[in-house]
């Protein structure tokens, strides 16, 4: 019979508290650290706010940022200024590439739109037909000969770029269209937004009305098509919804983490290098309260937020995944860009610093080798594979050593002394789990008691221990009774706890006091 139990006893278990608090800080998912790599670059003293960001489809080692009536080229690699547009007779409002790279279109706010060649600088076109401001440019994707633009005149006009006129006149929305987007899968859809609270989807080869309206229900600042080509993200008010176009303008879902009014949005793509959740999509969102927020509009949640100092105004990803560039309402880029690995275009240049370019040819494991018996030993698991963990050998504390002695006063003392109050309650636990605990009270001396009433005068009416530690002061009370009597050290902790125990019953009382007043008010809230 002794043999069953001593095969019992070799597994040992720690004494942990049962409860425990929660971390206030969720644990960093791999998404959070993708994100996170991005170092963050700060470019000042672009005069004022920063309307547009726009990143060159066929070489994403360019951006453009409009501010003030300037229109400045950055590289990525440096982060530096390249060149600057400054032939502008007002503010510049909207940028936007062409899909080959050569050609870059920008929009100002006296109503006038201008086609510059990216490597002269030099203007090639003047599309005059707008009445107000225009707040949106943008080629369609794989057209190289028509242009979009909206403004404040509420008209989006389809230019004809070599000709300089404009070949259909959209009319439809009833105030400023301030924002608009192609679609990535066809040349002839684009959809626009406008202050009027309305979305319109557009198609070039009708000029009568719009092909679909949905209503955003606040004024909308900014429109994207995701990259499949049936939804489309808008923004406006605190809010970003995803609409179904190909459904018939169906809302799929909506996200409203933002504090303030939501200023523009693009889409970001994870890298390669992030292991399950690689070349997915998400969401990338600004505001004036500050926050860039990571939204996944396929399981429709916030996977990622960050907090810059000052209002956001534009946002963009480059398609490469390696860089991504905010502007500010002040005139600041917060450009960041990620640590690549491997051979870079500086190494390329310079052959000097890569020495062999070729990987060294290692040689075959023969049975006569010792590297031959530990091989494989280094390899990384697989996503499918099943490890066989060794298990780690437990560091005993000196309570946990005395418990499996059975021990047990000597634990309760051991635990009192080291003043740790998780440690201290999860030892009482695990002595009311083997009926030992009125027993170890009634055994200590006067010395070792007052350490048990210090104890519950100071932990005894926290919420977290009170429905253990309140039930053993009464049995303490009832216990060594006489032990407290003839001391007058134990009369004094017992006068502390009793304090501390009437302190607790006065907050407990104006508190319900503060609820019975604000209940009835709540009440006529509600209604």
């Amino acid at each position: 019979m002794g043999e069953p139990n001593s095969l019992s006893l070799t597994r040992t278990f720690l004494a942990k508290p049962k409860l425990k608090a929660k971390a206030r800080t969720p644990k960093e998912t791999p998404e959070s650290k993708y994100w996170s790599s991005f170092k963050r670059h700060e470019i000042p003293n672009l005069v004022s706010s920063i309307s547009s960001v726009s990143f060159c489809p066929t070489n994403p080692s360019i951006f453009s940022a409009s501010h003030s009536t300037s229109l400045t080229l950055f590289s990525t690699e440096t982060m530096a200024p390249t060149s600057a547009i400054t032939s502008f007779r007002d503010v510049v409002s909207c940028a936007s590439f062409r899909c080959d790279g050569l050609l870059i279109a920008a929009s100002d706010l006296s109503g006038l739109v201008q086609v510059f060649d990216v490597k002269s600088r030099t203007p090639l076109r003047k599309l005059r037909s707008h009445s107000r401001p225009v707040h949106f440019v943008q080629y369609p994707v794989l057209d190289k000969l028509h242009l979009l633009s909206g403004g404040d005149d509420a008209v989006v006009k389809y230019w004809d770029v070599a000709s300089q006129t404009p070949l259909l006149d959209f009319l439809g929305h009833k105030d400023y269209v301030r924002s608009g987007a192609c679609s990535p899968s066809s040349m002839d859809m684009f959809v626009t937004g406008s202050y009027d609270h309305t979305v319109k989807l557009w198609d070039a080869r009708t000029n009568s009305k719009s092909v679909l309206e949905v209503n955003h229900g606040k004024p909308v600042e900014d429109v994207i098509f995701l990259p499949s080509g049936g939804l489309v993200a808008t923004a406006g008010g605190n809010s970003v919804k995803i609409w179904d176009v190909i459904g018939g303008g169906k809302m799929v879902g909506s996200m409203e983490s933002h504090i303030k009014t939501v200023t523009s949005l693009c889409v970001g793509k994870l890298g390669k290098d992030s292991g399950e959740e690689s070349d997915q999509f998400r969401i990338l969102s600004v505001a004036l309260d500050g926050y860039m927020k990571v939204f996944d509009y396929s399981k429709m949640k916030v996977t990622h937020s960050m907090r810059f100092p000052t209002p956001l105004m534009s946002v963009g990803f480059s398609p490469d995944c390696s860089s991504r560039v905010i502007g500010t309402s002040n005139g600041i880029l917060y450009a960041g860009k990620r640590k690549t690995k491997g051979i870079t275009a500086s190494n390329l240049s310079n052959p000097w610093s890569l020495g062999s370019v070729g990987e060294p040819q290692r040689r075959g494991l023969r049975p006569s080798h010792f590297r031959y018996f530990h091989r494989g030993q280094g390899e990384k698991p697989t996503e499918g594979d099943y490890l066989v963990m060794k298990p780690k050998k437990l560091k005993l504390t000196e309570h946990d050593k005395l418990l499996k002695k059975f021990r047990h006063k000597d634990a309760l003392v051991s635990v009192l002394a080291s003043k740790n109050p998780e440690n201290v309650v999860a030892v009482m636990e695990e002595l009311v789990a083997r009926k030992k605990l009125l027993k170890c009270v009634s055994n200590l001396n006067m010395e070792e008691l007052g350490l048990l009433l210090v104890f519950l005068q100071k932990h005894s009416t926290l919420p977290r221990y009170s429905s253990l530690l309140m039930g053993l002061a009464r049995k303490v009370l009832e216990l060594r009774a006489e032990d407290i009597r003839a001391s007058g050290a134990l009369k004094d902790h017992i006068r502390n706890l009793k304090r501390s125990v009437d302190e607790e019953i006065r907050i407990q009382q104006s508190l319900l006091e503060i609820q019975g007043i604000i209940s009835p008010l709540l009440r006529i809230a509600g209604r």
